[in-house]
């Protein structure tokens, strides 16, 4: 989901700028009044950030990543996920690549529109059970196959108004790349919820930020 520096107008990532602090102000007020929230956002901040610096690989006109996006929102609720992303591409580019501060905004839109439309769409009915090992490796699948879609749209979309021609076939090697994230990752998930089941630590679902 990174996007290149250099492929994109200055005023283009204004507008993206714009966008993603008008994301962000929309769900930081319930967020600022619930504390317990705040340590979520900072271990979803954590966890993404260690896995988009573990695994990373260059294709095309972007990269892969090893995002952990279900289990991170399954686990630790929409609101701290959305905002961990953000602090994350910030801490990353502050501490590992400060060149990818410019498009900061970019590549938060591209993983945090996609999580939005699924969390309103599909999200919230995984959210009226009870118990988060009741969810099936088909659900979880599900959850994967729309997220994973929607970034690579998202990828798609700042492509298309990017200054750099670049070739269908190029977005779509990407975009087919992420087959392997929808594959491996509802492993993780399934793999994560089962053991800190057993642990105690995963039974009834966190109280999340309503939205």
């Amino acid at each position: 989901m990174h996007i290149e520096i250099g492929i994109l107008s200055p005023e283009k990532i204004a507008y993206a700028s714009a966008g993603a602090t008008a994301l962000i102000a929309a769900y930081s007020a319930d967020w600022l009044k619930s504390p317990a929230t705040w340590l979520r956002t900072g271990l979803a901040a954590f966890f993404f950030s260690v896995l988009m610096q573990v695994w990373h690989l260059p294709i095309g006109p972007s990269e892969l990543h090893m995002v952990g996006a279900m289990p991170i929102y399954l686990l630790l609720g929409f609101v701290p996920t959305l905002l961990g992303f953000g602090l994350g591409l910030l801490l990353q580019g502050l501490i590992f690549e400060p060149q990818d501060l410019a498009h900061l905004s970019i590549n938060f839109l591209s993983l945090a529109v996609p999580l939005v439309v699924l969390h309103h769409s599909m999200g919230k009915k995984v959210q009226s059970l009870q118990n988060l090992q009741d969810l099936s490796v088909s659900n979880i699948l599900k959850l994967d196959a729309v997220y994973y879609s929607g970034v690579t749209l998202m990828v798609g979309f700042w492509l298309s108004m990017s200054n750099v021609s670049t070739p269908v076939a190029d977005w779509a090697m990407f975009a087919a790349s992420y087959l392997s994230m929808v594959l491996i990752e509802p492993v993780i998930t399934v793999g994560l919820i089962g053991l800190l089941g057993v642990v105690g630590l995963v039974g009834q679902k966190p109280t999340q930020v309503k939205a």
